[in-house]
């Protein structure tokens, strides 16, 4: 299964190239399928101003790529983000955050021009929520967004020993059933000593690359 999901993401990932511009600054995400993203820049070789990062990680592989990273606080304008997921629904709608970078990779596709998804198949499902909902706290908050999250119907849990990139910590929230993302992702994010949720949804995917034993599908 493993082996087939790493085709799916390496198809999905160079399938992604198509919507890299020359000339122009390129968000990249996180995770094991933007690791193939990469190793597929450094191929082609694509001539890029350069990158933007969602996490240290990111930024590692991509400066070993010879690829510069760039502060988005001294970028105009993304034309192109381009990250995995770990679930989407078919309005691209996302639950993001296992690598713990939702907060800054949430950043990078609101200033994208357009929002590119890449994964295996298998991550698409018809309702969100088997995926454990990240949530990004204060670490003096926990508690009690955990709280709040157990109204919302959620059964929160610590994710301890990780600490994001912003010294925060992350709440995994399980037992969800998302019907209405929009609405869940705005009522956690107004809890106070939440950063932001792992929900993708105000802001969905403008397009989801999607690979699998079949072949590349879009939407």
């Amino acid at each position: 299964m493993a082996t087939s999901q790493n085709a799916g993401k390496q198809a999905a990932a160079r399938a992604a190239l198509e919507y890299v511009t020359p000339g122009k600054v390129l968000g990249v995400g996180t995770g094991s399928t933007v690791n193939f993203l990469v190793d597929e820049l450094a191929t082609r070789r694509i001539p890029i101003i350069g990158a933007v990062s969602s996490s240290n990680e990111s930024t590692q592989r991509l400066e070993a790529a010879g690829i510069p990273v760039l502060d988005l606080n001294d970028v105009g304008e993304i034309e192109t983000y381009i990250d995995g997921a770990d679930e989407t629904n078919p309005r691209r709608q996302l639950i993001k955050g296992g690598g713990a970078a939702l907060t800054r990779e949430k950043i990078i596709a609101a200033v994208a021009r357009r929002f590119v998804c890449i994964a295996d198949d298998s991550k698409l499902v018809g309702v969100l929520g088997a995926f454990p909902l990240p949530v990004e706290v204060i670490p003096m908050a926990r508690a009690y967004v955990a709280r709040q999250l157990v109204r919302l119907g959620g059964r929160p849990v610590w994710r301890e020993k990780v600490v994001t990139d912003n010294g925060n910590h992350i709440l995994d929230v399980h037992d969800l059933r998302i019907t209405d993302p929009v609405a869940l992702e705005a009522a956690i994010n107004q809890i106070v000593g939440v950063v932001t949720s792992g929900l993708f949804a105000a802001r969905p995917a403008d397009l989801v690359i999607l690979g699998g034993p079949t072949g590349i599908r879009t939407f």
